[in-house]
């Protein structure tokens, strides 16, 4: 079980070498998760040197893999970082297999409860299970394709022992139009995993790439997707890909758990995001970077989008 793992905290000297310093905003133990796989290992090395780098207040960073990736990224593993075989977070039952569509190129999740899932639902299933299961009071979930470009301590996530909580009220109504019946299935079936009778759906968004989540509130939400399922949430999350996990934990703190003065709400994502399009260049992804707002502290180039690592690193300062 990860809540036996030992929690790497930082060491006063090595952590202010190793650190950009800042104030720290507060002392709620912190974890930070990223879920990857070997496509995304190049973004994600440059994933953890942005955090060794800009990043502070955290006890340690884990990178959730599936069993065949561990010994690639074990390279990535430090003092404050594990990497995590997903056969410590998932059931037996769950399990990766070639997918013959793609004549093993990727990979599929068979299980008995449903269709097989791809990659990205079992990435999600990851982060749930690792944060019911985590001593730290908040996970920070942080895609693998994300770079830290300023000095961020995730200490900010907790002001006054209260946890950000990221959610964009109509929110759907500005997806691209093609991709809002998604997010709608993504809402409908929250609701209806949580047992919400009404509404069917929400146009808050809660969908981000630098997200924090409260832990106890993680362990609350699988429970009360059991309770209404009638069997474990992994079972019932694996029946389906209709899946969103930050939906899930949205509507759960929204609508459900019925604790919101333990959360600070927040609308702006601290993240800019290149979801799609033509991979950039170099004088591209310098007008990217210099075009952050105030508030935004990282830049996400969507792997498919086949974007030149290198140029990101060039861009993002950590050559």
């Amino acid at each position: 079980m990860l809540r036996q793992f030992d929690t790497h905290g930082p060491d006063d000297a090595g952590y202010a070498a190793g650190h950009k310093t800042s104030e720290r905003a507060s002392d709620v133990p912190t974890a930070i998760a990223t879920a990857s796989y070997r496509g995304d290992f190049e973004r994600c090395r440059l994933l953890c040197e942005s955090l060794d780098a800009r990043v502070t207040g955290y006890t340690r960073h884990l990178i959730l893999v599936e069993a065949a990736d561990v010994p690639l990224f074990r390279q990535l593993a430090g003092p404050k970082r594990e990497i995590v075989d997903e056969r410590d977070l998932l059931p037996f039952w769950l399990r990766p297999f070639p997918d013959p569509t793609t004549l093993g190129r990727r990979r599929i999740w068979l299980s008995p409860f449903g269709l097989p899932l791809r990659g990205w639902h079992v990435q999600q299933l990851r982060r749930i299970a690792l944060a019911a299961s985590l001593d730290e009071e908040v996970m920070v979930s942080i895609d693998s394709d994300v770079v830290f470009l300023k000095d961020f301590d995730v200490g900010s996530f907790s002001p006054d022992g209260r946890t950000m909580f990221f959610r964009r009220p109509d929110a759907i109504a500005h997806v691209l139009p093609d991709l809002q019946a998604v997010h709608l299935e993504w809402s409908r079936k929250a609701g209806r995993l949580l047992g919400i009778a009404a509404p069917e759906t929400t146009e808050t968004g809660y969908v981000a790439t630098l997200i924090p989540w409260r832990t106890k509130a993680v362990r609350a939400m699988v429970e009360t997707i059991a309770a209404v399922s009638g069997r474990s949430w992994l079972a019932t999350l694996a029946a389906t890909r209709i899946l969103s996990e930050c939906t899930i934990y949205g509507r759960f703190v929204d609508e459900v758990e019925g604790r919101i003065d333990d959360y600070v709400p927040m609308a702006e994502s601290l993240c800019r995001m290149y979801w799609a399009g033509a991979p950039m260049d170099a004088d591209t992804l310098a007008r990217f970077v210099d075009s952050l707002e105030t508030s935004q502290v990282a830049a996400g180039i969507q792997s498919f989008t086949a974007t030149d690592p290198r140029l990101i690193r060039q861009a993002a300062g950590l050559l």
